[in-house]
């Protein structure tokens, strides 16, 4: 079990037409990471950005924020009842509804439709073992949920309802694990269900693999130990094509957050062959994100990367330690989180 303290969203159209492209093509600088909130006792993990005004977190403490000004301002919520509860990964769809998964044992995913003034439990699995680690949402009404091996075939569950309520896939639908092989509850990215249907699962520990849709995938990176694998994966979603050819996996090992030894790598042909970044990101990665094909960040412990060509070199813009960063779902923007309720957003001088 993965519980270490530590692409593509649903509007895809709008999210990776030429607008956004063009907007940062003529961005020649690199961006800059901008604090816009720490000091809560909280870790944040989950991250969700909505637009480039309303965006949601979740951590540590039962604790979940939202802001629906740019960041501007912050409400914090401790969900009552869950006052220990880490809340691992959120999935929002404006500023009134939203998801969050907490992890362990038991698993519970609840719901908010009135800005999380109160929660309603939708999910609770007091399964022995159970631990939840990501989610995420194609569109409004249909998400997945993974969690960690159980009786050794990882948890998968999905909604239709938009979250409402989930049914977990029968156990012959479910990828056997290797011994030592899980997922990482990091950043909620090691999950994408795209546009075409597919969805891709990032493992790691022991063996690190990549499961798209029926086929396994073995990736080159870092692995053999428990802190060690992929945590998250990113895809660049052509809609026009049956399958979305170009991937990125970032990783590592957490316990040598400053290694860059097998910490990236990009694929331009669905995974099946991998290159190695010629510049990697400066250590340990817990979440990447494309904002366009060429465009890509990536964060995690001791920093935040930056590469304008396609991952074949990173620039570190900062030392800020994140453990997500997130592209608005409609908008331009991007939002990274991290302990003690550490909020930043990647800006640029225009």
């Amino acid at each position: 079990m993965m519980n270490h303290r530590l692409i593509i969203p649903f509007f895809i159209l709008i999210l990776f037409n030429s607008s956004p492209a063009k907007t940062f093509a003529q961005r020649k600088a690199l961006p800059k990471v901008e604090i816009l909130h720490t000091g809560l006792k909280t870790s944040i993990r989950g991250l969700c950005v909505v637009n480039n005004n309303v965006i949601w977190v979740s951590g540590s403490q039962g604790m979940v924020g939202k802001s629906t000004n740019a960041g501007k301002n912050w409400k914090w919520m401790t969900v009552k009842g869950f006052e220990k509860t880490e809340f691992r990964d959120i999935e929002a769809f404006d500023a009134n509804t939203a998801i969050i998964m907490s992890v362990a044992e038991p698993a519970y995913i609840l719901r908010t439709t009135d800005g999380g003034e109160t929660w309603k439990v939708v999910y609770e699995n007091k399964t022995k073992g159970m631990f939840l680690d990501a989610m995420d949402f194609r569109d409004p009404g249909n998400g997945m949920v993974i969690g960690d091996p159980v009786d050794g075939r990882f948890f998968m569950a999905k909604t239709t309802d938009g979250g409402n309520t989930w049914n977990e896939l029968p156990v012959q639908e479910r990828f056997v694990a290797d011994s030592g092989e899980a997922f990482f509850a990091a950043s909620g990215t090691n999950i994408r269900v795209l546009y075409n249907r597919s969805v891709i699962l990032a493992s790691g520990g022991k063996n690190s693999r990549l499961f798209y849709d029926k086929t396994i995938l073995d990736v080159p990176m870092t692995k053999g130990k428990e802190t060690a694998g992929t945590n998250s994966v990113a895809v660049y979603d052509n809609f026009k094509k049956n399958k979305a050819n170009k991937i990125i996996i970032v990783g590592g090992d957490f316990t040598a957050d400053s290694s860059i030894n097998n910490n990236c790598f990009v694929s331009n042909n669905g995974g099946k062959t991998w290159e190695r970044p010629k510049t990697p990101p400066g250590g340990y990665r817990s979440c990447v994100e494309f904002l366009n094909r060429e465009t890509i960040v990536t964060c995690g412990l001791n920093g935040v990367d930056y590469s304008f060509d396609g991952g074949k070199n990173f620039f570190s813009i900062s030392k800020e330690s994140f453990h997500v960063c997130r592209y608005a779902r409609i908008g331009n923007t991007v939002y990274l989180a991290g302990e003690n309720g550490k909020i930043g957003k990647l800006m640029w001088d225009l």
